[in-house]
């Protein structure tokens, strides 16, 4: 016989984190020495555990925990934003941007494959990808693909916040809402 227990606290409310609850993290996540992001002059980060609104890593390393609880987690880059990928980065012919277009080293940019338009149909948010210029030539342009985050080891010093049960709407539509239903944290960065 097993006994499972769903922990809940004096009000009614989950006791540690678990699929579909609500977590409220305060963060700071540093790489390689040097803290790149932080809650502490921001918010902390509000999200519906389970669904991959965070890095797989980080979600996996809080299950279990409660309010109060401080821990300090290393995520491996598998389990952050993947492996650096130097297929992810090409060359572009120059005159497929437009002439005043403002070019620099540096800068991301939002593009869309020429695939997304075959079939005749206009490309959706779905079809958007994101690059860093790396390089500007004569004839060409290098852009990278892998978010800027590949291949590197994060460490997260977090402390939970909040834990609450998930309302019905927010599991329907896999986001956390707030009080005024503007805002859910849906930042796929973390």
């Amino acid at each position: 016989l097993i006994l499972m227990e769903f922990k809940l606290n004096k009000d009614n409310q989950p006791n540690v984190i678990a699929d579909d609850v609500v977590v409220t993290l305060d963060y700071e996540l540093t790489i390689d020495g040097e803290v790149v992001d932080s809650s502490k002059d921001g918010e902390a980060i509000v999200f519906l555990q389970g669904t991959g609104q965070v890095i797989s890593g980080l979600e996996k390393a809080i299950y279990g925990l409660k309010v109060g609880d401080e821990r300090l987690i290393s995520v491996e880059p598998a389990e952050g934003y993947g492996e650096f990928d130097e297929e992810a980065i090409v060359d572009v012919p120059r005159d497929e941007f437009p002439t005043d277009f403002p070019l620099e080293v540096g800068i991301e940019i939002t593009v869309h494959s020429e695939e997304d338009d075959e079939d005749g149909e206009e490309f959706g948010e779905d079809d958007l990808m994101e690059a860093t210029v790396v390089a500007i030539k004569d004839d060409s342009v290098t852009l990278d693909f892998n978010h800027p985050l590949a291949g590197k080891t994060l460490q997260f010093q977090i402390k939970v916040v909040d834990i609450r049960e998930a309302t019905e709407e927010e599991l329907e539509h896999g986001h956390v809402h707030s009080d005024d239903d503007d805002f859910y944290f849906e930042d796929e960065d973390f």
